[in-house]
């Protein structure tokens, strides 16, 4: 590896201060409460995180059941059976899923059962309809066909043609989980396997965060929706559908809004409108120090006297891309608020950075960062970087051979390079220069 070092930024909170990445994700989460916990119904808990253990309040499964169609028998019955010399039982009826009162298998005897059905008592194991005649007096085909029969059509006999050992085909009571275990702690995720498990086990609702409710919008008179016919000097509104669909990603509900006009009324007043919906509002465009740079002029003087810290705090920040920044709290309830640049690649790389771990926090989650490996660099030449910036570069990393390639190059604005990109390569602020071989951390975004 080979790197050229430069000083790296301040690190003090005056006036014109250069943020460090790391000191404004800190301010950001240090800012940042859990959502208030709520009750939800099954269907309604998925993608919150509990904030309960959760124990077992009965075995599963609750009862010895069989894991198989065929026949409940006791195993001295069916000891030595065989195709020549099968075992003759004699058929005493049925066991179907659900059923209440069972009958009792005695010696000489077989139940026919279903998958899922209770054994029942005196039976020790069940024989699957394939090692049988299937009570038909018949061959293969008879036992085809007997496994498909309607309950009515068991009784006679059944030769079973194989010896089974004790409790074989037979789900044990409380094999899954007993009762009294944990079955999900708190601060789990509800996912599909575990709204599974907690019906199985009898649970209708939950006590969870709920999913937080984000906001986002973008600013720009220039901008235009797309399927809508592109006006001179115009261009499609990316940002706004890029960032819904990676707030929803992160955990989100998330409601995007339509490109607001450069005019700070009209957006101070459409994100008072947001608030009632909005446990987070993320914007893009606007903060920088240019003459239209709406978000900055709207939301500069926003914020609660009384309340210190309330307002929204603009700055920058030693990292490229994604300079300009704002965060801060909005309205009544003091809602965070995120303020990100408007160049595409910019304001992705800056809501990966910082807003998805805001996200994740709200929803009380204890790992809020993407996971990230190292990986040694394979480009053509040498990457360079700005001194004192961290920088962070799109890149395609193969977890097989441990390499991670770059996509594009470093402008802000380079949209299809971002669409290739599973990964962001990390260029520290005291390196200028990567060589190819080099060993970087890549953030995986996949």
């Amino acid at each position: 590896m080979s790197s050229t070092t430069a000083s790296p930024a301040a690190s003090t909170g005056q006036d014109g201060h250069i943020w460090s990445v790391d000191e404004h994700l800190e301010d950001i989460l240090g800012a940042i409460r859990p959502l208030e916990p709520i009750e939800l119904q099954l269907p309604d808990a998925q993608g919150c995180v509990l904030t309960e253990d959760v124990t077992v309040p009965v075995a599963l499964p609750p009862f010895d059941n069989s894991s198989m169609d065929g026949y409940a028998v006791r195993t001295a019955d069916v000891a030595g059976a065989s195709e020549e010399f099968p075992a003759v039982l004699t058929v005493i009826g049925d066991v179907a899923a659900g059923s209440g009162e069972l009958l009792t298998v005695g010696p000489g005897e077989a139940a026919r059962i279903m998958t899922g059905a209770p054994l029942p008592p005196g039976a020790e194991a069940v024989v699957p309809v394939e090692w049988t005649d299937g009570g038909t007096g018949g061959g293969p085909a008879a036992t085809m066909r007997a496994h498909s029969a309607s309950p009515e059509d068991a009784s006679g006999e059944v030769r079973v043609h194989r010896p089974v050992e004790a409790r074989a085909h037979v789900r044990a009571r409380g094999s899954d989980v007993q009762a009294g275990d944990l079955a999900l702690e708190a601060g789990a995720i509800v996912g599909p396997p575990q709204i599974g498990l907690l019906a199985a086990i009898g649970r209708a609702t939950v006590m969870v965060r709920p999913r937080p409710r984000v906001v986002v919008l973008s600013t720009g008179s220039e901008l235009v929706q797309p399927g809508e016919e592109l006006g001179p000097g115009q261009i499609y509104d990316s940002n706004s559908y890029a960032l819904t669909a990676a707030a929803r990603d992160a955990g989100a509900i998330a409601y995007r809004v339509g490109a607001v006009t450069d005019d700070a009324e009209t957006l101070r007043a459409t994100i008072e409108d947001q608030l009632i919906r909005a446990d987070m509002v993320v914007t893009t465009g606007g903060v920088s120090v240019g003459a239209y740079d709406v978000v900055k002029e709207a939301l500069s003087s926003v914020g609660d006297e009384d309340e210190p810290g309330s307002g929204i705090d603009f700055r920058k920040l030693a990292m490229q891309p994604g300079k300009p920044q704002g965060f801060g709290s909005i309205g009544p309830d003091h809602t965070p608020l995120l303020a990100l640049p408007g160049n595409p690649v910019s304001s992705y790389v800056s809501f990966e950075l910082f807003v998805r771990p805001a996200i994740r926090a709200l929803m009380g989650l204890k790992d809020v960062h993407r996971p990230t490996a190292r990986a040694t660099l394979r480009a053509d030449k040498p990457l360079g970087s700005p001194a004192g910036k961290r920088q962070f570069l799109r890149g395609t990393y193969d977890e097989e051979s441990g390499t991670v390639t770059p996509v594009g190059g470093a402008g802000s604005h380079l949209v299809a390079a971002l669409a290739l990109a599973d990964a962001l390569i990390t260029v520290p602020e005291e390196t200028t220069s990567l060589e190819p071989g080099a060993e970087v951390v890549v953030v995986l975004l996949g």
